[in-house]
């Protein structure tokens, strides 16, 4: 072979590398970037905008336009991320594999702030009476709990045509209702989650009281009851602990609140950290999302930089929900629900998605006024 034709023959292989390189980088990057599942398409956000003096009266502590002047510090985002991130969390309960149906036993609307950093949870109540859009033709249903929009919202239905199937009609209910617009959603089902806190290695949690679920009938059942102190849990305890409602469904989301808190500690634990990306991988299919694996690789990253402080979670006043019954065209009965002011649940979203409240630091509960389970700001232990 002459050098010539020695120097073409390089020339070939170097062209076609590039090529490869090329191509293939775009092919990766675009799976990267790529959303796992259908997106939620939502309307654009228009710039927020609140009432200081409405707010104030019902955010205690610093005023509304004082925790606004001092929510934001310019400074580049983390991990690579946006400046801030909503997230809508959902727990389907459905012990099913797959997303065909299943209400959603938990909704939780997440701010994730790259800049400070900081993770704000709120909780919707899934009680909550709300318009549910866009369904209906099936039934004539107009209106239903909150839960029942992520339901509907599911292929197995077929009530709802529109984007992101149950998470998509739920985000949409959130929006129409209270003015929450999450950027990207996550859901998990019961058996998803067993084999996730499974995965780990189990939790560990110390409850401050015990939670008890047996009936005159159960004193036997040693699944129905969590005494004070510390456990350790596998999938189906920690299960068990999320879905009791013995005191109240406010208590209820606070024992949530500790399982999640115990989840991020098992997985930030020196065994399950160089794991992350494993676990991930293990779970992409088991979950509905639309987030990205760059979204994700950002999460994951952001999340062992937080303090437990840093992660708070709240839910809306209770004196701002009240208890009634009201007849539901959809499971044509009678249910349990809680009507509310939404003008004023809409301001207090507006305070959240500026990151004004809740606060960053609240004050504890005193000795003499102990807080009442699940009313108020919870932090990771």
């Amino acid at each position: 072979m002459s050098r010539f034709e020695k120097f073409g023959l390089v020339l070939l292989i170097l062209i076609a590398a590039g090529l490869w390189a090329v191509i293939g980088w775009d092919f990766y990057r675009g799976a990267w970037q790529a959303p796992m599942g259908p997106a939620l398409a939502l309307p654009s956000r228009t710039p927020l905008q609140a009432n200081p003096d409405a707010l104030s009266t019902r955010i205690a502590g610093p005023t509304f336009a004082q925790m606004t002047r001092n929510a934001y510090v310019a400074k580049p985002p983390l991990c690579g991320g946006p400046q801030t991130m909503t997230l809508l969390a959902i727990g389907s309960d459905t012990r099913a594999e797959g997303y065909l149906y299943g209400l959603a036993d938990v909704i939780r609307y997440v701010r994730i702030d790259f800049v400070t950093p900081r993770i704000s949870v709120l909780e919707f109540p899934r009680d909550l009476w709300v318009e549910i859009p866009g369904i209906s033709s099936h039934y004539g249903i107009t209106h239903g709990k909150l839960n029942q929009a992520y339901l509907y919202g599911n292929p197995g239905m077929g009530y709802y045509q529109g984007e992101g199937e149950g998470p998509g009609l739920l985000a949409s209910t959130l929006d129409l209702n209270f003015g929450a617009r999450p950027d990207h959603y996550i859901a998990a089902n019961m058996h998803t989650f067993v084999d996730l806190v499974n995965v780990i290695g189990g939790i560990n949690i110390d409850l401050p009281f015990s939670v008890d679920a047996r009936k005159a009938d159960q004193q036997k059942r040693t699944d129905l009851y969590f005494a004070p102190g510390k456990h350790h849990l596998n999938g189906e305890q920690a299960l068990m602990l999320g879905r009791i409602r013995e005191y109240s469904v406010f208590a209820r989301a606070d024992q949530q609140n500790r399982i999640m808190c115990a989840v991020r500690d098992a997985m930030l634990s020196p065994t399950n950290l160089p794991k992350i990306p494993q676990i991930i991988t293990t779970f992409d299919n088991a979950v509905q999302t639309d987030l990205s694996p760059q979204q994700i690789s950002q999460l994951a990253c952001l999340v062992p930089q937080l303090k437990p402080a840093d992660i708070i979670f709240t839910t809306f006043p209770r004196e701002m929900l009240t208890e009634a019954r009201t007849y539901d065209i959809g499971v044509k009965k009678d249910v349990y629900i809680f009507k509310a002011d939404f003008n004023a649940l809409q301001l207090l979203v507006k305070a959240f998605d500026m990151g004004a409240w809740p606060d960053r630091n609240p004050p504890p509960p005193s000795v003499e006024t102990p807080r009442p389970r699940g009313e108020g700001s919870f932090q990771c232990p």
